[in-house]
């Protein structure tokens, strides 16, 4: 398996259980060399909540409101908070860890991946630049994933832009995370809980100050494969990637198929906090 080569799998809309079935299936796949370093762009039909790997979902979502509202339900297996995967364009990018492209920690190899994210906004007129490491103790952030920056994450007139959370297991990293196109705090707050509608309103209104789409910082109107197309070759001009149109193998979907019955489909996985 030629490490040095990148698999490019352009954009998708699937469930939200084979989305992140599939990034979980590549990230094994390898860890067992069956697969060389891939970046995945893809979408989520219907609209969907995912919630990190520690939050619990009974106490932080609203459950019922979720359902009534026809949106798909996933725990991802990254930490961080909660995102409303709509208008967005999601990208996983996933290597072995000894990988040039996320060798290091966690913050270092964030640094390094944000290039491509930095060079897709370029490719779009937009000038963004990189979050700069927090200082102090944390403050205190709504249940929702766009809340704050983390280090080295995209920001465009100090607002959060993109939101990405790491994994690394069976020695490989895998990053995914969102590119806002339009960013929709009303419907996003509707599935959210809070102890108070109080504290519900001011939460709202901290994230539309902290968080930015791409739309709200463009005049442009940009179709879903014009920004694919721009964060594709964002990502292989910011991190040199020497990158190939491929697919999945029949051994990543099957799985990918086992993974959405035993995990990402199944009730004990999603609610079990």
């Amino acid at each position: 398996m030629n490490k040095n080569k990148w698999r490019l799998i352009p954009y998708q809309p699937h469930a939200p259980s084979w989305n992140m079935a599939l990034d979980e299936a590549i990230l094994t796949a390898i860890s067992e060399n069956q697969a060389p370093p891939t970046l995945r762009f893809y979408g989520w039909n219907p609209a969907t909540l995912s919630i990190g790997y520690f939050q619990r979902s009974e106490k932080e979502v609203n459950l019922e409101r979720l359902k009534e509202l026809g949106w798909g339900f996933v725990r991802r297996m990254t930490g961080g908070r909660a995102v409303l995967h709509d208008s967005e364009l999601t990208y996983s990018i996933i290597a072995p860890e000894t990988h040039s492209s996320v060798r290091g920690s966690v913050s270092e190899s964030y640094r390094y991946l944000s290039r491509g994210l930095l060079r897709g906004y370029q490719n779009l007129g937009i000038e963004a630049e990189l979050a700069p490491p927090a200082k102090g103790s944390p403050a205190l952030h709504s249940a929702a994933c766009f809340d704050a920056p983390s280090d080295y994450e995209l920001v465009v007139h100090g607002r959060k832009a993109a939101g990405s959370a790491q994994v690394r297991q069976k020695g490989v990293a895998l990053q995914h995370g969102s590119i806002l196109l339009d960013l929709d705090t009303d419907r996003l707050f509707e599935v959210l809980t809070f102890p108070t509608e109080e504290i519900r309103t001011v939460r709202k209104q901290e994230l539309e100050q902290k968080a930015i789409s791409i739309h709200q910082c463009s005049s442009q109107r940009f179709h879903i494969l014009e920004v694919e197309h721009a964060f594709t070759q964002g990502f292989i001009e910011g991190l040199e990637l020497n990158a190939e149109i491929g697919r999945l193998s029949s051994y990543e979907e099957e799985m990918a198929y086992k993974l959405v019955r035993a995990k990402y489909a199944n009730d004990d996985w999603n609610y079990k906090r």
